[in-house]
């Protein structure tokens, strides 16, 4: 009997559509002084998660890239936000779309793009780009 669960690719719905049930913390605003478009890039070039099929670890390269409205994004929440994602399984493509989600809710940017650049894993590397521009 087939596990209807369980895709032909080995790994279960739940572990495809964990991203919506990870728990991470808030992230911090503070208030942009400046009301003209400027662009402030992040770069953590030290983000490691777990791929939820294999439980190996991912390490890749996450830039947060945006023009601010109203607030920006304190850094140090930020730093614990990326941290909590060391033990989650989570797959590459779904980590630059939550980033995106989170942050677009955290701040409401005017836009912003992540891209999430992952190390070479069998040859093979993945560069995931997320984007969003708020409605004028």
């Amino acid at each position: 009997m087939k596990n209807n669960n369980v895709t032909s690719f080995g790994y279960s719905q739940n572990q495809a559509q964990s991203v919506k049930r990870i728990k991470l913390p808030e992230i911090e605003a503070w208030e942009n002084q400046y009301r003209r478009d400027y662009v402030i890039k992040i770069v953590h070039p030290e983000f490691t998660s777990v791929c939820p099929k294999t439980g190996l670890p991912d390490f890749g390269t996450i830039t947060v890239e945006y023009v601010p409205g109203k607030l920006c994004l304190e850094l140090k929440s930020l730093k614990y936000y990326f941290l909590q994602y060391r033990n989650c399984g989570i797959f590459m493509e779904n980590i630059a779309n939550r980033v995106l989600d989170d942050v677009v809710k955290a701040i409401k940017p005017r836009s912003c793009t992540v891209t999430g650049d992952f190390t070479p894993r069998g040859g093979l590397s993945s560069i995931i780009t997320a984007q969003y521009k708020a409605k004028r």
